[in-house]
């Protein structure tokens, strides 16, 4: 087998289990959470996006889709943002208190009850995304967790949760990114 033919072999079984895992996002939970990013919006709440990573760079993809391009088409601002890109913030926080602290501290900074904390883990179980999602409920707000199919902690603590049925970290961030703009196009595409 030539390496051009190794390569074709691999790159068609990873689409075919990308396919696989797309597949795996529930089209009542996507339904589901723009409600619940309608009722933010109504009810002029903050959103707050996080994870690690690949994770982290959705979570900053997702606040610029839905706070330009979903705002701009509606006519109405979304009050949206990654706590992913604040650097000078996230490392005094890391610095002074703990890595697993770079989230929470935020959100206490600027999230009130009824505000929405959406936490994107791969493993699901992330410690400063299941400590922030786990501050997020307990202080009232809207908690929603994207994770793969690894169990952890994040699964259990959030109120509305997606999970991806798949391990690989690629695969799973390309369906949360997906799930993202799922969300935001909602907004852009149609009358949600």
């Amino acid at each position: 087998m030539t390496l051009e033919d190794s390569a074709t072999l691999w790159t068609g079984r990873y689409i075919e289990a990308h396919g696989r895992a797309l597949r795996s996002i529930p089209p009542k939970k996507i339904a589901e959470l723009v409600g619940v990013l309608r009722a933010a919006l109504d009810a002029d709440r903050q959103i707050f996006a996080f994870g690690n990573g690949g994770s982290a760079a959705n979570a900053s993809h997702f606040a610029t889709d839905l706070g330009k391009g979903a705002s701009d088409k509606i006519g109405r601002r979304f009050r949206v943002m990654s706590l992913n890109d604040n650097v000078p913030w996230l490392t005094a926080l890391g610095n002074d208190y703990a890595y697993e602290d770079i989230f929470v501290r935020q959100l206490q900074t600027y999230a009130r009850s009824g505000d929405i904390a959406l936490g994107m883990s791969v493993s699901g179980a992330s410690p400063n995304i299941v400590k922030a999602l786990r501050w997020a409920r307990d202080n009232g707000l809207v908690t929603i967790a994207l994770a793969g199919s690894r169990p952890g902690g994040i699964r259990d603590i959030a109120q509305h949760v997606i999970v991806i049925d798949d391990a690989h970290y690629g695969r799973v961030e390309d369906a949360h990114m997906t799930i993202c703009h799922l969300l935001c196009y909602a907004f852009m595409e149609s009358s949600s």
